[in-house]
């Protein structure tokens, strides 16, 4: 028996629960948007007027006024985003338990074991889900029904908005091959880039392709895109509550002006690595490679990544591996807009152990006051609140020269 998995995409979700309470902006251009005084200011959704303007999530808010001027912007409340998305898994659990949050308004469901309760219908049920979103949220949803999740995704985004798409093991070839390749989950632009080059554009020239070819070209992403466009994918969808270890931890920041002395990067990467280094140690994991992505004024990005000398987890460690980085592949003064740390290569905390004791870390001892010291941190910030404790490279500095040395 084929499985029957859903893809359920609140449409516009942002600007779709802010006008619950402003209705009279539904037929106006209106987008949600970061601080527009500030160089956040990013659309983080956009209704359908906006839409028509041109208006697209993620570009600048200069650049959404110069197309569509009179453009109604709003404030985001995440609070409010985190309750509706709350409210609308809970509709989905009356239909099933199975049931992947995949980001804060979307959700993979399986009902392979409850369609027949709700008679049978794949189709009909996915309606059903729609209509009682609609109905008790005010709220619409896209829903993709398919046999396999990566096809059920690119049927939630095939029809917009309130809509039910099936892509079957019968028609995936006429619906999903015509479409471009990077409407294929997990096909980025440097990977889109590289298929251009060999005729790829499609997900069914991508289908067709020799398949260790395209492992050759991508290395093991390559197969598993090879699997996707010929649906081929088996993944399941992960119960409530099971915990999938995230395969990178990252944190970015876009800086209020650029930053130029080394000090002034100093502090935003030690800002960076305290985040990352927090949320490596929430998941029990160690990083063994750091990335790090910087974005000049111009929005250009370059990207450098290296393996760190032994897994980590602490503030200090990826902020001393970040500033290497970058004194070798930044020009000292040269300005910066916005940085992103993030730990690749991720591996259990107790897997770490052996491989420090194997290698011989160089100071084992002062690794384990650190990262104890961090974890007592850890706990402050849990019990009163992140603001009641910093690393000491955050904290104001003692004279306008600052510190030109390495974060802590």
């Amino acid at each position: 028996m084929d499985r029957v998995i859903y893809h359920c995409d609140c449409n516009s979700f942002y600007c779709s629960v802010e006008l619950l309470s402003r209705p009279e902006l539904r037929a106006v251009p209106t987008a949600v948007c970061g601080d527009p005084d500030s160089r956040h200011g990013i659309i983080l959704a956009k209704n359908e007027p906006a839409k028509q303007c041109g208006v697209r999530t993620a570009e600048t808010i200069w650049q959404a006024r110069r197309k569509c001027p009179g453009l109604t912007l709003l404030p985001a409340h995440h609070g409010l985003y985190r309750d509706y998305s709350r409210r609308v898994n809970a509709i989905y659990d009356r239909f099933t338990d199975l049931i992947e949050p995949f980001g804060i308004d979307e959700s993979w469901l399986d009902v392979t074991g409850s369609l027949h309760l709700f008679g049978g219908d794949a189709r009909a049920l996915a309606d059903r889900i729609r209509n009682t979103v609609r109905e008790e949220l005010g709220l619409t949803i896209s829903v993709g029904v398919s046999f396999n999740k990566v096809f059920a995704k690119l049927g939630s985004d095939y029809q917009k908005p309130d809509a039910t798409t099936v892509i079957t093991p019968e028609n995936y070839r006429q619906v999903v091959w015509p479409l471009p390749v990077t409407d294929l989950l997990f096909v980025g632009r440097a990977a889109a880039r590289v298929l251009a080059q060999y005729g790829v554009s499609t997900i069914g020239d991508l289908a067709r392709f020799d398949r260790f070819a395209l492992g050759e070209l991508l290395g093991k992403q390559g197969g598993q895109l090879w699997n996707y466009a010929n649906g081929l994918d088996g993944s399941p969808v992960a119960p409530a509550g099971t915990y999938t270890p995230p395969k990178s931890v990252g944190n970015g920041e876009t800086f209020p002006r650029n930053l130029t002395r080394r000090e002034e990067v100093a502090r935003g990467v030690a800002l960076l690595a305290d985040q990352v280094a927090v949320r490596l140690r929430g998941h029990g994991l160690m990083a063994s490679t750091l990335q790090v992505t910087i974005r000049d004024p111009a929005f250009k990005d370059i990207c450098r990544q290296r393996p760190l000398p032994a897994p980590a987890n602490t503030a200090r460690e990826l902020a001393r591996a970040a500033m290497d980085i970058l004194a070798q592949s930044w020009k000292p003064n040269a300005p910066i807009r916005a940085l992103t740390l993030t730990a690749h290569s991720l591996i259990p905390e107790g897997e770490a152990v052996q491989q420090l004791d194997l290698f011989q870390s160089a100071a084992p001892q002062k690794r384990d006051k650190v990262e104890a010291l961090e974890r007592t941190m850890d706990a402050i910030r849990s019990k009163y609140g992140r603001g009641a404790v910093t690393v000491a490279a955050l904290a104001p500095p003692r004279s306008p020269e600052g510190d030109d040395g390495v974060p802590f």
